[in-house]
């Protein structure tokens, strides 16, 4: 694939008419926007685009710090002082209650923010008196709203004062175009003032006039045409018309921001299915509270795709690379690591093309970190306009260049990721990698008297100068209640297998570095716990227990290509697979110890299977030795120990982190530290490529 990111400008040539405040704001078209001719990039946080990406919301909450503006691509918008502005889609929805007091509806809608009935507060001003209507959803179906009804209703019972929850649809009714605000306005009051709820619209359909007003919002054509019929009759003069499909934006009050406090901010519902929304910041960026309040540079569009809420942040490349490299990779890293990465990133990004449909991107690790100014750094600035349109290129195309955190030693061959072959990407040695694990703690790998194995901290332990008659090492520990830990990490979401007291003395299995991406463990997994792990992932059906798990297959690089139980093989569709399918390992290249079992090899050249039981005992290099309670300590000839406990539980000892395909971040840092400059490191993980300024 080529460069198929395209220039994009976004000339919003609008002409600015007299302000008019209104409750939402100060409406108006907004000026004239900065053109950009630079490489734009289409980033996605939320869409519903299926099996390709999912990450939906029911509201969008933004906020800047200065005056901003909201429109169509090119016609009429909205100009706003600084703070926050909300959005949401047209469709079915629960309206739960509406009430004069804001205390009700507002002890209502807590209620419901803990379940997916997610609530929307609004406020406005019918027959003179503020009113509070709460919703909840979205929802795609009428059906779904209407099983919705039940569970809100049970939920906000206490609260409901009577009222009973009722299905609302998309269905509306027009009162007419207007080309001011200030006309759609008055048309709105009078519908207000006679207690019917009457919303302004801005037309975002190219040629359509500005503003419209819409009553209603009805689930079916016969229930408009009744709501039509009393409208009609209520409000004189006024003569209305079913909306057909027309792409706008429904201007409401929100006052759903607190439920302690009434704060009120501009809502907008978007409506219509070709329907897009255009916000542009002051240039200090837009701050979106739904994914995690992280402000980003850029323009935002809003829209409707399969009937959710659909974010894209539309930025300049070169600022999206700001911010990519910055959460990719850290920016006290040498200067030519992060040249290698911001090269890696501008390469991938503009290899994707429209992979994302409405986007060429999106925002997670799917396609590349991107956490918005704030992980921008001027190390990291620096290193990316000193690259400023460089890429990688072989056979005359874009690199798809792909990362991962850290290789293990040794980088993977596209065989063990997705089946295919070599050629750019091949498995090269990354001793760089290495240098993940510099400065960190030392755990021990003890066995406690009660059989029971795990991993203690270097600054916790005290070694001892007595040993086991096999010769293996002692240790205590220094303070109370000290954590032995699953794995050499502390998880603060994993319980400790155990805990222990100064003077009680425990065997040391092994010394290892704390687990990090270049070397790590992981487990204990039960036979229960893979089992349910590897359902939906393998093409071959997964046993109902499992008694012993191998690798059986390797790559060039030593990654696993198969995994078998019970001596079947566990295939998978892509052998990456197996990290996910087996609880979520780091990466592939790991080995597998049942901590059941061991197997022996005599002197004949034959194996057999030995499990521990209780009372066994510790065996030396020659096989003999003492009691040790629960466990059995298995000691190679080279003098390496593990334990063997009652029950099949599995560990799995590996290194690196990703996929391993392409540049590794960690290994890059490595040669970066060893004098490397970015193009030869470059040119080490991406084979037969050069690099070139576009």
């Amino acid at each position: 694939m080529g460069k198929a990111i395209q220039t994009k400008k976004w000339s919003r040539r609008l002409k600015v008419l007299a302000a008019a405040l209104l409750t939402v704001g100060c409406l108006q078209v907004p000026a004239y926007a900065a053109e950009s001719n630079g490489q734009m990039i289409r980033v996605a946080m939320f869409a519903n685009l299926g099996s390709t990406y999912k990450s939906t919301t029911p509201l969008i909450t933004l906020e800047s710090t200065g005056k901003w503006s909201i429109g169509s691509e090119s016609g009429a918008g909205v100009t706003l002082p600084a703070g926050q502005i909300r959005f949401s889609a047209d469709g079915f929805r629960v309206k739960v209650l509406e009430t004069g007091d804001f205390k009700t509806a507002a002890s209502a809608a807590k209620l419901l923010q803990a379940t997916s009935d997610k609530p929307l507060l609004f406020t406005t001003t019918l027959s003179g008196k503020a009113t509070y209507q709460l919703y909840t959803g979205n929802y795609a179906t009428e059906a779904l709203a209407t099983q919705a009804v039940a569970r809100v209703q049970k939920v906000a019972a206490a609260g409901l004062g009577g009222q009973k929850p009722v299905v609302t649809g998309n269905k509306h009714l027009s009162a007419g175009s207007y080309s001011s605000l200030q006309e759609a306005e008055a048309a709105q009051a009078s519908f207000l003032a006679a207690g019917i709820n009457a919303i302004t619209v801005l037309q975002l359909s190219e040629g359509a006039q500005g503003y419209s007003v819409w009553v209603g919002e009805s689930v079916t054509d016969a229930e408009l045409a009744a709501l039509k019929k009393t409208v009609e009759a209520t409000v004189s003069g006024v003569s209305l018309t079913p909306v057909t499909d027309s792409d706008v934006l429904m201007i409401r009050q929100d006052a759903g921001l607190s439920t302690d406090t009434l704060k009120t901010a501009p809502h907008y519902t978007i409506a219509g299915s070709e329907a897009k929304a255009y916000v542009q910041g002051d240039g200090s960026g837009i701050k979106v509270l739904e994914r995690s309040a992280r402000t980003y540079r850029g323009d935002m569009e809003i829209s409707i795709v399969s009937g959710d809420l659909a974010l894209v942040n539309v930025v300049p490349l070169e600022q999206y690379l700001y911010s990519v490299v910055g959460a990719e990779v850290y920016s006290s890293w040498p200067a030519e690591a992060l040249k290698v990465q911001a090269v890696a990133a501008r390469s991938y990004a503009l290899q994707q093309g429209e992979r994302f449909k409405i986007a060429n991107v999106v925002d997670t690790t799917l396609s590349q970190a991107y956490n918005g100014i704030g992980s921008e750094n001027d190390k990291v600035t620096s290193a990316v306009d000193a690259t400023a349109g460089e890429v990688i290129k072989s056979g005359g195309k874009i690199v798809e260049a792909v990362f991962s955190s850290n290789a293990g030693g040794q980088t993977a061959h596209p065989s063990e990721v997705w089946n295919g072959g070599a050629g750019v990407f091949s498995n090269v040695d990354s001793p760089g990698d290495a240098s993940a694990q510099a400065g960190l703690h030392t755990w021990y790998h003890v066995l406690l008297s009660s059989g029971v194995s795990g991993y203690i901290r270097e600054d916790n332990v005290k070694e001892l100068t007595t040993k086991t008659e096999a010769g293996l090492s002692k240790v205590t520990v220094t303070a109370q209640n000290t954590n032995v830990r699953p794995i050499p990490l502390i998880q603060s979401t994993v319980e400790p297998v155990a805990k222990m007291n100064p003077g009680t003395e425990a065997v040391v299995l092994a010394k290892v570095a704390q687990s990090n991406d270049y070397a790590w463990v992981r487990g204990p997994f039960t036979s229960a716990a893979l089992v349910k792990a590897l359902q939906g992932k393998t093409t071959t059906t997964v046993p109902a227990s499992i008694s012993t798990l191998e690798v059986t297959k390797r790559g060039p690089s030593g990654r696993a290509l198969e995994v078998s139980a019970n001596g079947q093989p566990l295939t998978v569709k892509y052998a990456d697979t197996y990290r996910s399918a087996l609880g979520g390992l780091p990466s592939t290249l790991f080995d597998i110890a049942g901590t059941g079992s061991y197997t022996v090899l005599g002197a004949d050249g034959q194996t057999s299977s030995k499990t521990g039981s209780k009372g066994a005992a510790v065996l030396s290099a020659s096989g003999t030795g003492t009691s040790s309670g629960n466990a059995l300590v298995v000691m190679s000839g080279d003098g390496q120990a593990r334990a063997v406990t009652q029950g099949q539980t599995f560990m799995f000892i590996g290194q690196g982190n990703g996929h391993g395909l392409g540049l590794s971040q960690w290994g890059a840092k490595g040669m970066a530290d060893e004098g490397y400059d970015y193009q030869a490191i470059l040119k080490h993980y991406y084979q037969n490529a050069t690099i070139v300024k576009e």
